[in-house]
Parts: C-alpha cells; structure tokens; sequence
C-alpha cells in the first residue's frame, strides 16, 4: 500500500470517529428530551478501483420503535381524554357541595327544613320567618349557580375545542413542511435527524387531541389518519374547521344547531359518543362535555328544581292556591310549566309575593302565598305544611330517577350520582395515567442509553489515537524519506 493510500485511510478513519464524536455528544445531551431518537453513525468500506480506501459515512440512523411509539400515543389520548371528564365531574361535585358542608345542595335544604320548623314554633316571629324566607332564597340562588357552573363548563370547553382545532390546523401545516425537507433530506448530515425528531413532537401532540395512525409514505414522509379512518396528512394537511360560541345557555345545542360542529375539508364529522370519527382523545372528550355530559348534569338539576317547585305549589299544601298559581318557588315568577323546564335551575326564584324586598309580605309565609289579608299569627298550620312537603316522599317526575325520596334525599341522590361518576373516572384515570408513564419509562429505556455511549466515547477515543498514529508515522516516514 502507498504512503498516500495509507494517508487517505487514517483521514478517512479521523472523518469517520468525528463524525461518531459529534452523534455521542448529541445523544448524551438529549438523552432526557422527550421525543428525541438516538442516532447512530452508518459505516461502510470505502474502495477504489477494488481496493480498500478507508471508511465512509453512509448516515445517520435515528433509532425508534414504532411499535411502542403508537402504544404510547394511544395511552397519552386516552389519559387526555378521561382527564378532561375527571375535571368537569370533579367541578360539579364541588359546586353541589358534600353533605356536611352548610353551603351545600343539602345543606341549605336542611337549613329550610330547620327554619320552617322554629317559625312553626313561634309564627308571629317576623325573624324566623325572614329567616324561612332567606333559607329558601339561598337554596334557589344555590340552584341558579349550580346550573350557571354547567353552562360555563360547556363554555369552556367550546372555546377549549376552538384551541384544539386552531392547534390541529397548525400542526398538520408544521408536518407538510417538514415532511417536503425530510424528502429533500441529505442521510449523512447529523442535522438531518432534528427534522424527525421535531415531526414526531408535533404528531405527539396531534395524538394526544386525536388519536391518529402514523402510515408511512416514500423517502421517510409520513401520512396521517384517525382511527375512524378519516385522513388528516397526505401530500397535504386537512382543513378543520369550528367556530366557537361566546355565550352558551342551557337551551343551546348542536342538535338544534345553535352549536357548531366540525368539519374536515367542509365535510362534517360525527362528534356524538356513540359513532365518533374522532374519538378517544381530548377533542372527541370536550365535544362529549359540551353536548352530552354537561347537558345530563343539567336535566338532573332542573329535576330538583321542577321537584322542589311542584312540593310547594301544591294547593293542598297551600289551600289559599288554586291549579296553575305558582307557590314558594316559581319559574322565575311564573307557576312551573312542564314543556319549559330545561333550564330551569337556572331561573328558579322565590315568589315576590313573600319577598319584602320586592313589596311582598313575610306573613304569607305563615298564611298563604295567595291570601290577601294576615291571618291569625299564632296559627302555624301552613308552617307545618310547608314543612312537611320538603320531608314527603315522592319520584321526581324527570332526570332519571327512581327512589322515592324527600327533597334533601333527592339532592344526596344527585351528589351520589355525580361522585360515583367521579370515583369510577378517577380510577381509570389512574389507570391510564400508570400506562402512559410506563410506555414512556419502557420508550426511554429504549431510548439513549448513556452507559452506552460513553463505552463508544472511548472506542471513539482510542480510533482517534490510531488514526492520528498513522498519520504522524506517515509524517515521520516522509521527513525521514526528504533527509536522505
């Protein structure tokens, strides 16, 4: 072998471990970037003419485990989406309130229930009837907020969706362009892997709002799709479209078209639970929020509050009301009317005619909603009645329950469905929540493994020192050679 031949060989082997040099340093400095995949130098012989020439660079690997990576998406959208019911639930359940908090749902019916027995003890006391009559406004204003907490959960996650689509829209316009370089792509340059591993934070992203399936295209480009099989990535990104609502009242839906939809390139996508082309994520969760979950809650209160106005309106609990004359409470003033009554948590309200603030009297309290004239003030009969109607036992008329119950055990019932919900979404957000760390544990297992890359470090160093042997041999050969 020539003494040039020789050179190009240690050159070649000094290219070679620097190029290795500068993948180990990358890979140790990101061995804790999520997303990141190691990479490894490719070699092979380099000939010329049939004869050895030294090593070149063919490229550079990026190391992943599609497999594992998909598993691992699929967790991190689950875990998203049951988050997002967790959230909501555990809201709710808060602005119910626990039994043993004064502020409650029950609370503040077993504060009327406790007011209305002391003004039957003492009915001319104009005190414990302010006090019945303050009782039963905090437990109507109680139900007012509940339902106006429902209607700003299904707000947020409109304007939640909004954000969503805005992300998808611009991380599918991200992946196009890097898709294009990645086409264009040099395999020998170290730079070149950055660009996969930035497509595969954006597609982590994607999977985590909508669990997609990664489909590979030619020279390393990807397609997109989701598991209904509704394409997001091509040769171009899908338009998705959404226009979120400022302001969402009970009456507002997507079945009544006062709420919008989503569409894919103008097509519309099911969003509904039971055939969704974008479900398992936290898109497909906050569609079934707004329009499903939200909505359930919603009914559930207004069956309180329908329960609570016909217990009161009852003209044989009030003899001095007739049929269609509304009682204690009233929708928003008005005697309750049946087809009206979603939302009607949110409007129900103490009759004027007992509240002092608005010109009525406290003594109807203790004589009659209806009565024109005071009464006798020892006669505490409709105290008692009154009384009585919130203890009875009946079946609320709508809201899906069963139990015969009084009105304090229907708002416990209410709660307890709420908390059951919560309890069993908790446990398999938990559960959810131990798969995707395990998948992500088990991918960074697989990822940059440090031990192992500073082992290589030192082969690096000792090819090094070969290389650079060779060449100062060479040098002493030629010097020894130009003396003679």
């Amino acid at each position: 072998m020539s003494i040039s031949a020789s050179l190009s060989n240690a050159l070649s082997g000094l290219t070679a471990v620097s190029r290795i040099a500068e993948t180990v340093s990358s890979n140790i400095a990101n061995a804790s970037t999520k997303g990141y995949g190691p990479r490894e130098v490719v070699l092979v012989n380099r000939s010329i003419d049939g004869r050895g020439a030294g090593v070149m660079v063919a490229g550079i690997s990026r190391q992943s485990d599609p497999v594992l990576l998909a598993d691992r998406r699929n967790a991190e959208s689950l875990l998203a989406q049951i988050t997002v019911k967790a959230d909501f639930l555990s809201s709710i359940e808060g602005k119910i309130g626990f039994p043993d908090d004064p502020s409650s749902l029950t609370g503040r019916m077993s504060h009327l229930d406790s007011a209305l027995i002391e003004a039957s003890s003492r009915p001319d006391s104009d005190a414990r009837l302010q006090s019945v009559f303050n009782a039963a406004s905090a437990l109507a204003t109680h139900l007012n907020e509940a339902s106006d907490a429902v209607q700003t959960e299904r707000m947020r996650a409109d304007q939640e969706i909004a954000r969503s689509v805005e992300t998808l829209n611009t991380s599918l316009q991200q992946i196009a362009k890097l898709n294009a370089q990645i086409v264009r792509l040099d395999p020998t340059r170290q730079g070149g892997s950055d660009l996969f591993d930035q497509r595969q934070r954006l597609i982590d992203g994607i999977s985590e709002i909508i669990p997609i399936r990664e489909l590979p295209r030619q020279k390393n480009a990807v397609a997109l799709m989701t598991q209904g099989g509704t394409l997001l990535l091509d040769l171009k990104p899908a338009e998705i479209e959404f226009s979120a609502t400022g302001t969402i009242v009970p009456e507002m839906s997507f079945a009544a078209s006062s709420l919008s939809g989503l569409t894919i390139n103008g097509k519309s996508i099911s969003t509904d639970s039971n055939s969704n082309q974008i479900s398992g994520g936290r898109l497909a969760a906050l569609f079934n929020l707004r329009d499903e979950q939200a909505p359930s809650v919603q009914t559930k209160l207004d069956a309180v509050a329908r329960d609570l106005i016909e217990r009161f309106e009852d003209p044989t609990v009030d003899p001095t009301l007739t049929i269609g004359d509304p009682g204690l409470f009233t929708d928003n003033g008005l005697a309750l009317s049946i087809p009206d009554e979603l939302g009607l948590s949110g409007r129900i309200t103490i009759n004027g005619r007992v509240n002092p603030d608005n010109g009525g009297e406290l003594w109807r309290l203790r004589d009659g909603i209806g009565a024109t004239t005071p009464g006798a003030v020892g006669d505490s009969t409709l105290l008692n009645s009154l009384g009585e109607a919130l203890n009875i036992n009946r079946v609320a008329a709508t809201g899906g329950f069963t139990l015969s119950q009084s009105a304090m055990g229907l708002a416990g019932d209410l709660l307890s469905q709420v908390s059951v919900s919560l309890h069993d979404t908790e446990i398999e957000r938990s559960y959810a929540s131990s798969q995707s760390e395990t998948l992500i544990g088990l991918e960074l297992n697989n990822g940059v493994n440090t031990d192992y890359e500073l082992q290589k470090l030192l082969r690096v160093e000792q090819a090094y020192a070969a290389n650079a042997r060779v060449i100062s041999t060479i040098d002493e050969m030629i010097q020894s050679i130009l003396r003679i």
